[in-house]
């Protein structure tokens, strides 16, 4: 089919489907209504006649599902969080979660030291987010939960240091996405300089990373996330989805090393893989690291480490009799089901991402509407970083927003402010992990949601005061650079002076409220 300019009418699916999620509470059907929304949009603007408009919406809607679903890559990331759900399962009856957490809860001695812990670990795993999401929840959250960290803590300690790490790590899929995206411009004489030029001025990657610091140390919680610690404090209730959280019998033979090795596995066998897709081992030396894995298949080689993590758990298991065969391939149906609402998340996210970009030209209008605003020269990064952060907050994709803007910038850039050329691009790349941070239909969320057994609503709505307040301090950072030629020191100081502020002060807030 083929994409039309439909205008102001190209953000009305997002915005119908954010809406409705919050309203409802429920994710799936809000989605699909986002989706058919879109769908009947173009059918009621490249149509004529109520049952073609009506066959146009249902046809237009399970195509582009279909040519989502059919996409390999997209295919791959649902093996892949299939695969790990398995493992989660297998390594949990084996008895290895229960046994690592009773050793982390010796070690780790207050709730303090487990929320740093998790950041911690987010860090870590900067390779990929969707590696990072699940993987983090699923070894942190016995530890947590021992705690009495509520869950929408955790899924937002997680989601924080999944995209907003991943997007300063020169060594990431996040810096090869980018870095092709840079490529095509024909500005710069290397990629990867440029990338790392970025990092500094990226402030809601940076601030955010300091806001999970600063409430994992000083427990500064306010708005919904005070109101869900509260909740563990009083009720000891977690805030657990019971769709996510299986009860799998945990036979208590396990010891510590039974989670760690399989994860451990996880972690070298993806980062093998994505060596080995990037030609690393085949190119006899004359391709790079970096060049390995900004050329890399990144959702194969994330199968292909959670294959080789359930290779390891059943060399690990079967023989000590830990699981019997049986048991161990029962666990694996059972994690595989247990990922299935996940999936159906994932997918339909994915096909309102693609209504919105290749049938109805959000990106397009957003462009337009950018180029024409004519705006003075100093404000030119806040803006930017605005119209990324609306945009990928509408779309619920980072890759694809700096995809459509990074060329847009560049071009505007070098022609009006090329002073401002790099804290632009920066903004654009803040921006735009904005949306991948906290939209309720970005899959990162998702994940994070779901690795961390937590309600998708619930970590949204708490989060999602932390992410506006991240947002907010940036855009200032962003006046402030533009307004004294890209001073790093005034930007980001600004910025995080800002941040204290304000966190201190919304505390206060919502400790009168409480008491």
């Amino acid at each position: 089919m083929e994409a039309i300019q439909a205008g102001w009418l190209s953000v009305l699916p997002p915005v119908i489907a954010i809406l409705l999620a919050f309203a409802t509470k429920e994710v799936i059907s809000s989605l699909m209504v986002g989706i058919l929304s879109g769908s009947l949009i173009y059918a009621w603007l490249s149509h004529d006649g109520f049952m073609t408009v009506a066959v146009k919406t249902v046809e237009t809607t399970f195509s582009t599902m279909g040519g989502t679903g059919g996409s390999v890559s997209k295919f791959n990331i649902l093996l892949f969080l299939s695969l790990l759900g398995a493992l989660v399962v297998v390594v949990t009856k084996a008895g290895g979660s229960k046994a690592y957490g009773n050793w982390a809860a010796k070690r780790l001695r207050s709730p303090r030291a487990a929320q740093l812990a998790t950041s911690a670990l987010g860090a870590l795993i900067f390779i990929d987010d969707y590696f990072n999401c699940l993987t983090v929840g699923t070894v942190m959250k016995p530890v947590t939960d021992k705690y009495n960290i509520s869950r929408e803590k955790l899924a937002y300690i997680i989601d924080a240091t999944a995209a907003p790490i991943c997007i300063i790590a020169p060594v990431s899929s996040w810096a090869a996405a980018i870095g092709s995206s840079l490529s095509v411009t024909g500005q710069f004489e290397s990629d990867l300089a440029a990338f790392v030029a970025t990092i500094p001025y990226n402030f809601y990657a940076l601030l955010s990373l300091m806001m999970v610091v600063i409430l994992c140390v000083t427990n500064l919680d306010f708005g919904p996330m005070e109101k869900a610690q509260y909740r563990v404090k009083t009720k000891g209730i977690l805030g657990i989805d019971e769709s996510m959280e299986e009860n799998h019998e945990v036979q208590g033979k396990g010891r510590v090393y039974d989670l760690v090795l399989p994860v451990v596995a996880l972690i070298v066998f993806s980062v093998l893989a994505m060596l080995y897709t990037g030609e690393y081992f085949t190119q006899s030396g004359s391709t790079t690291l970096q060049q390995a894995f900004g050329n890399c298949n990144s959702s194969l080689s994330l199968v292909m480490g959670g294959f080789g993590a359930l290779i390891v758990a059943f060399l690990l298991f079967i023989p000590r009799g830990l699981l019997s065969f049986k048991e161990f391939m029962e666990s694996i149906t059972e994690g595989v089901k247990s990922m299935a609402s996940a999936n159906i998340i994932l997918v339909l996210a994915w096909t309102l991402g693609s209504i919105c970009s290749d049938v109805l030209n959000t990106g397009e209008y957003v462009k337009s509407v950018v180029l024409a605003g004519h705006f003075p020269l100093e404000i030119i990064p806040a803006v930017i970083f605005a119209v990324s952060a609306f945009l990928s907050f509408s779309t619920g994709t980072a890759w694809g927003t700096f995809g459509i803007l990074i060329p847009i910038v560049v071009e505007i850039c070098a022609s009006a402010a090329p002073e401002l050329l790099v804290v632009s691009l920066s903004a654009t790349l803040a921006g735009s992990v904005f949306g991948d941070h906290c939209s309720p239909i970005s899959d990162t969320t998702i994940l994070s949601s779901t690795g961390a057994g937590c309600s998708h609503i619930a970590h949204v709505s708490t989060q999602m005061p932390y992410s506006l307040l991240v947002a907010g301090c940036s855009f200032v950072g962003y006046l402030v650079a533009g307004f004294t030629a890209s001073n790093l020191l005034l930007s980001l100081g600004s910025a995080v002076l800002l941040l204290l502020l304000s966190t201190i002060i919304l505390h206060r807030i919502a400790v009168k409220k409480e008491a």
